[in-house]
């Protein structure tokens, strides 16, 4: 799978970069009283951080990382370069290359992707304008606030007649569904999610899935190296897990014979599963 990576353009960091941030700006970042933070940011009039204020994590927040052009000064050193940030923008470009092959290699055509708590469906959208072959994306997600900037993005890329937004919870996806999917996503909700709530919801997905469907998903590291400082200053509380770790849930849910493929920042892995031959689920232990 990792031949599939050959032409992706990611961003990545100097040494003496890395060497900076983790002396002086992540010091700072992190360890500054946060309403001084906050009155900065204010003053400075970050979209980024009212974004994050508003919705943590939310889908406005994600528009602002990917386009990666800020408008504001705070935001152009927050976004443009910020090791999250970047990090955000190379998921991005990797997960939509990897399910550009994925749905290249279904089985079936059109191709039907699920995604779950899919916002504007930034990610599926740029998959599908990549793949060779047609796919029908059901974008699923409790919130509909991101869903009129999700059908601009597909009509821009020629989709609006291949993208469908669905308001529901995620875990009730069987009610959903004409025929199963051939491909679910589950990009970027893991980290706001507990162990029980992942197995949920993944065995949701699995319960509609063919035995050898794929399933794409993320974990992340602490690598970003900002932690406390989107905790206390953003709101924004993120569960880290390694990969092997979030593997071992998804297996409790269904799936197996992982493929973990790391963003060159360490910050994001993107994963690949597939549906077991269908059986009783162990229950999630933890939180």
């Amino acid at each position: 799978m990792e031949h599939w990576l050959a032409d992706i353009e990611f961003e990545r960091q100097s040494r003496l970069r890395k060497i900076f941030k983790a002396a002086l700006i992540n010091p700072l970042a992190n360890y500054l009283p946060p309403g001084l933070l906050k009155a900065v940011l204010r003053l400075a009039k970050s979209e980024l951080a009212a974004a994050n204020w508003a919705d943590p994590g939310g889908w406005q927040t994600m528009v602002i990382n990917y386009d990666g052009r800020p408008k504001q000064i705070a935001d152009k050193l927050l976004v443009s370069a910020g090791t999250m940030s970047m990090a955000l923008r190379n998921r991005k470009r990797l997960a939509s290359h990897v399910l550009a092959r994925l749905i290249d290699s279904a089985n079936s055509e059109p191709t039907h992707v699920l995604c779950l708590g899919a916002g504007p469906g930034h990610i599926i959208i740029d998959a599908m304008s990549q793949a060779n072959r047609k796919a029908l994306a059901t974008l699923v997600d409790l919130n509909t606030d991101a869903f009129e900037h999700g059908r601009r993005l597909a009509a821009r890329a020629g989709l609006s007649e291949c993208v469908r937004f669905v308001q529901s919870d995620v875990r009730h996806i069987k009610q959903l569904l004409d025929h199963p999917p051939d491909l679910v996503k589950m990009l970027g909700i893991c980290e706001y999610l507990t162990n029980e709530q992942i197995v949920e919801v993944a065995g949701a997905a699995a319960e509609v899935m063919p035995t050898g469907a794929g399933i794409v998903f993320n974990s992340l590291s602490k690598a970003h190296g900002n932690d406390r400082f989107f905790r206390r200053v953003f709101g924004l509380h993120m569960t880290h897990r390694s990969p092997h770790r979030l593997q071992a849930l998804m297996q409790q849910a269904g799936f197996s014979d992982f493929n973990s493929i790391p963003e060159p920042l360490g910050v994001y892995h993107v994963i690949v599963g597939r549906r077991k031959a269908k059986g009783p689920r162990s229950s999630a232990k933890g939180s």
